[in-house]
């Protein structure tokens, strides 16, 4: 019998979406990566597959999630970025096999070390990626969720760089909700 497992959240920043494998940080936190075939099955969903994991491979994967979660935060709120945070992210950068390759339609990929490919292979891309956007490298700003119970650090790229939420669909509906149902709770006679 399968467990069922609440599903993934993939934005297209990678260190980011990575980050958003435990949500709901500040509620009754949803950790979206359990188990190590569950990590396979995240890595594989964002272009990173690999064959398999070990528990002890989840743990360090998790040490990373957390260390860009920290780093992305402070940088969202523009404070010193946390010195183990930098060491962490570091290490897992320069530790993988992983290259960039282009594809024939433009693209850039990642071809994980020679097979078989790893976690480590693939944590070293996602850690690149964070170091690409706390370094200010790419075009968008770091910024917090503002749904009390997420607080999710999100890349935004929208143009104005004003968006507020980590996803429309999940913190921002959800938000929407509780305030037209506080506001038909405070005007009876308005919701009729």
């Amino acid at each position: 019998m399968s467990a069922r497992f609440p599903d993934f959240r993939l934005g297209k920043v990678l260190a980011t979406s990575f980050t958003g494998t435990l949500s709901e940080r500040r509620g009754d936190a949803v950790e979206r990566i359990p188990t190590p075939d569950r990590l396979v099955d995240w890595l594989t969903v964002s272009g990173l597959a690999v064959e398999s994991c070990t528990t002890a491979q989840l743990e360090r994967a998790r040490e990373l999630r957390e260390a860009i979660h920290a780093a992305a935060t402070a940088a969202a709120r523009r404070d010193p970025l946390p010195v183990p945070a930098v060491q962490v992210i570091n290490d897992f950068s320069t530790q993988g096999r992983a290259a960039a390759v282009l594809t024939p339609e433009g693209n850039r990929q990642w071809r994980l070390g020679p097979p078989p490919s790893c976690v480590e292979d693939a944590l070293g891309v996602i850690a690149a990626d964070a170091i690409s956007i706390l370094a200010g490298e790419r075009d968008g700003k770091l910024a917090l969720c503002a749904s009390p119970i997420c607080q999710a650090a999100f890349f935004d790229t929208s143009q104005s760089r004003t968006r507020r939420w980590c996803e429309m669909n999940t913190c921002g509906n959800r938000q929407k909700k509780a305030r037209f149902h506080a506001h038909k709770h405070e005007n009876p006679a308005s919701a009729k």
